[in-house]
């Protein structure tokens, strides 16, 4: 049986009403939409929005340089403190003898003075400029990595739910994706973070090694050869579980924060909130990354150790103390025990956690601008 014109047109009208929410500008287009959250359904599988490869790379460049140059004084004493060669200068009265009970707090506020103390005194020896030794190499290092991580992570993201989930996120998906990203990145930056980890460890005066980095470079291909670049690249790899860790925190939290403005706003086109609504959004998100690094970083933090001892210079008659990830470790709980596998924590959380918001909200930012 034919339908009548305007019965035909009836079902025309139908059809585009139940398409309008779909068209819009190429800004607000569909490709940069959840569909998802267009619909009364708040709980279906999330719709990853489109974002041009070169987007990730250069937000997280950018996301990552901004962090490491506010940061970089805590860097330099998490290093230090991490180091054996600076444990007898720096050593900790957290836990002086037959006071072990000491509550937590007590010790995080003895930490913390410590650190700061550590600074203004390496301020006053070593000058000013020495609170940001290793910045050059740690911005070589920072902005690359940032930037591969970032950009493996948005593709892979992309690619793995386009592939394997009809183009919806999941848990798993940003799992695959972290572990892309973080083997990616340690692999590609090794080099440069043991060129970073070694100039931070060189005495100022006259037994200093390193001229600089370009010198500590030359300085260890030709005495530990190529294979030297990568040591504790094994520690890297272990460390990939905090990124992992990290970026699958963040995304269930972000996703947290998404449904929350769905519900409140019924959509999720930015046209209708207030500027005060978007800043509590982002600075919501920020927050969001620096809360997953502090608790990556509370798990993981012993590899940071172990990485830090392998990327040392060999002792004066040339042999290396620390050969290998599983000899680092019984050699450390041997002779320091296991509180030493936490060595420098209190600088790297308050290098992190801030690092993580300034690069993450930068990040988010640039993508922002860009797209």
């Amino acid at each position: 049986m034919t339908k009548k014109p305007f019965e035909e047109f009836e079902d025309l009208e139908d059809r585009a009403m139940e398409s309008l929410p779909y068209l819009a500008s190429d800004e607000k287009g569909a490709n940069f939409r959840d569909p998802v959250t267009l619909g009364a359904n708040s709980d279906a599988p999330e719709v990853h929005g489109t974002v041009k490869p070169w987007v990730h790379f250069v937000a997280g460049g950018i996301g990552g340089m901004a962090g490491a140059v506010v940061t970089c004084p805590f860097d330099l004493v998490k290093t230090r403190l991490q180091s054996d060669i600076y444990q007898s200068i720096y050593q900790s009265k957290a836990v002086p003898a037959g006071n072990q009970q000491m509550s937590i707090v007590r010790q995080s506020m003895i930490h913390f003075k410590e650190t700061v103390g550590i600074l203004t005194n390496v301020y006053k020896l070593e000058g000013f400029r020495s609170l940001f030794k290793g910045l050059g190499p740690n911005l070589v290092g920072v902005i690359p990595a940032r930037s591969i991580n970032f950009f493996t992570y948005g593709t892979t993201k992309e690619l793995y739910s386009r592939s394997f989930n009809n183009g919806h996120e999941a848990p798993w998906i940003h799992l695959l994706a972290a572990a892309t990203a973080g083997i990616t990145t340690s692999t590609a930056t090794n080099p440069i973070w043991l060129i970073k980890t070694r100039v931070q460890l060189d005495k100022a005066g006259t037994t200093r090694q390193y001229k600089n980095s370009w010198d500590c470079l030359k300085s260890v291909i030709k005495t530990e050869g190529i294979y030297g670049l990568y040591r504790g690249l094994s520690a890297s790899y272990l460390g990939s579980v905090e990124s992992i860790l990290q970026w699958l925190l963040y995304e269930q939290m972000r996703h947290l924060i998404k449904q929350r403005s769905i519900e409140k706003f019924g959509h999720a086109n930015d046209g209708l909130k207030s500027t005060s609504d978007k800043v509590k959004e982002w600075c919501q998100r920020s927050g969001s990354a620096g809360l997953a690094k502090f608790c990556a970083s509370i798990i993981t933090y012993p590899h940071e150790v172990v990485r830090t001892r392998l990327r040392q210079m060999p002792m004066e008659n040339g042999k290396l103390k620390y050969t290998g990830l599983v000899q680092s470790f019984k050699v450390i709980l041997k002779e320091e025990g296991f509180a030493s596998m936490y060595s420098g924590l209190t600088p790297h959380l308050m290098r992190t956690v801030p690092n993580s918001i300034i690069m993450f909200g930068t990040w988010e930012l640039v993508i922002k601008l860009l797209s």
